[in-house]
């Protein structure tokens, strides 16, 4: 599955006035050590999930032996992007012996338009309920593209729908380029079915995007049911991610608003973290502390 580069974006002076960062400054030279968060109301989050893309090397080498890592951090629920060469039956043995679920899989668009049934007949066997779309390519970015891709969401909202499953959309910061006078995000928002298909919204390229989610939840009501939670940082004049909570993105001002989102999936994700265990260990820590 391929993700963008960093971009290069010159202060964090935008973001702060939108209310998106927490304490703490827009530009430093390193991320800020985690420190138990406020205390800012009396919700938390009853599960945390991990996507796995966070892990992918490691589980190149030790895919049985990270996910029972995972499940002793604490974590309740993964988030796949690939099965690394096992079967579904395979999966789904080792996550019931290691006591997590997998809710989501990201699946890249050419699988779900040349082997649709083959990733449902997976999900239903490893016990997924969102097959999730993780990325357009840069060619298709176009407003012809954009209009294939939701109306192929559609379409596969339907097939997901035939089996009790779900369809979503995961974005980056790209989506938010106007296409023909207004955000490309938007017009997948208004040209998908609200019946069929619902958003993944990934926290840290939406905040860099300069966009509030709180903007989101409130033009589109119910259509956020999963998240990525995803910290920023400014280091040396880029905004980078870190782990959660070494950042400024105010989680607790975004989850407080979950119920008007439809938000019901919360999970953690870092696209290059220099120690990965590590870092989903530090999020974890932070966000079962965390109070909305």
């Amino acid at each position: 599955m391929q993700r963008r580069a960093f971009l290069r974006l010159a202060t964090g002076t935008a973001l702060g006035s939108l209310g998106l960062l927490g304490a703490g400054c827009a530009d430093t030279e390193s991320p800020r050590e985690s420190a138990a968060p406020a205390a800012s109301g009396s919700r938390s989050l009853s599960q945390i999930g991990v996507q796995l893309y966070t892990l992918r090397r490691l589980m190149q080498q030790d895919f049985d032996g990270v996910l029972r890592q995972v499940a002793e951090i604490g974590y309740d629920q993964v988030e796949f992007a690939g099965y690394y060469d096992r079967t579904p039956d395979a999966v789904k043995a080792l996550l019931d012996e290691v006591g997590l679920t997998a809710p989501a899989v990201h699946v890249g668009l050419p699988a779900l338009r040349q082997n649709l049934a083959g990733v449902l007949d997976a999900a239903e066997v490893i016990g997924h309920r969102y097959v999730v779309c993780p990325w357009l390519a840069e060619e298709d970015r176009t407003p012809e593209g954009y209009r294939t891709l939701a109306a192929d969401l559609n379409r596969f909202g339907e097939a997901c729908a035939a089996r009790g499953l779900r369809m979503a959309y995961h974005n980056h910061d790209f989506e938010f380029e106007p296409i023909d006078g207004k955000p490309a995000f938007d017009l997948l928002l208004e040209q998908t079915d609200p019946e069929l298909v619902d958003i993944e919204l990934d926290l840290f390229w939406t905040v860099k995007a300069g966009q509030d989610p709180l903007a989101y939840f409130e033009r589109y009501p119910g259509r956020f049911t999963l998240c990525h939670v995803k910290d920023m940082a400014g280091i040396n004049g880029e905004q980078r991610m870190v782990a959660v909570g070494q950042g400024e993105i105010d989680f607790a001002r975004i989850f407080a608003a979950s119920e008007q989102a439809g938000l019901a999936y919360y999970f953690v994700e870092h696209d290059n973290p220099d120690d990965p265990l590590e870092s989903i260990r530090t999020s974890y820590q932070y966000l079962s502390q965390l109070t909305f």
